[in-house]
């Protein structure tokens, strides 16, 4: 079993409430989600207008597997005009620990 987290820091230059931002950030977080069958969660900035930090999390049998479903989620994250990727952090989870 191979699993990874991916947290993308994100910045919302448009949002000029909560409510504009958690309509972008549960687009992002739904469509993934349906799409490429990732757990995602707006993690951080949970009060802040225009931030927003989001986690991906992937499980599959090969490590190739979780390479090219969370490379997928990151160029989607990326193809959104309305946000400005700040940061992108991956990381392998050791299940066995």
């Amino acid at each position: 079993m191979h699993c990874a987290a991916l947290e993308v820091e994100l910045h919302i230059g448009a949002s000029g409430s909560l409510k504009e931002k958690r309509a972008v950030v549960r687009h992002i977080v739904e469509t993934a989600r349906r799409r490429f069958g990732v757990s995602a969660s707006e993690i951080a900035h949970h009060d802040r207008w225009q931030r927003a930090g989001i986690g991906f999390a992937f499980v599959a049998p090969t490590a190739g597997r979780v390479q090219e479903v969370l490379d997928q989620v990151e160029r989607f994250v990326w193809s959104h005009p309305e946000v400005s990727v700040l940061s992108v952090d991956r990381r392998w989870l050791d299940p066995d620990a």
